[in-house]
């Protein structure tokens, strides 16, 4: 693989990332559950309303 497929397929991998956050990000929302995430190095709840802005 040269340089420019690698990078190609980072994007692909990155949108995927992206794609498959957000998914679960309205699952939740959904079915009015929270999600537990890391943030600044402690586990915490949050509802998916505190979470949508970081993957909109």
């Amino acid at each position: 693989m040269n340089e420019l497929e690698i990078a190609e397929m980072q994007q692909k991998i990155d949108e995927g990332i992206h794609l498959a956050q957000q998914r679960l990000v309205d699952k939740a929302r959904l079915f009015n559950t929270t999600l537990v995430v890391e943030r600044d190095g402690e586990v915490v709840e949050l509802k998916p309303e505190e979470l949508y802005q970081s993957f909109s």
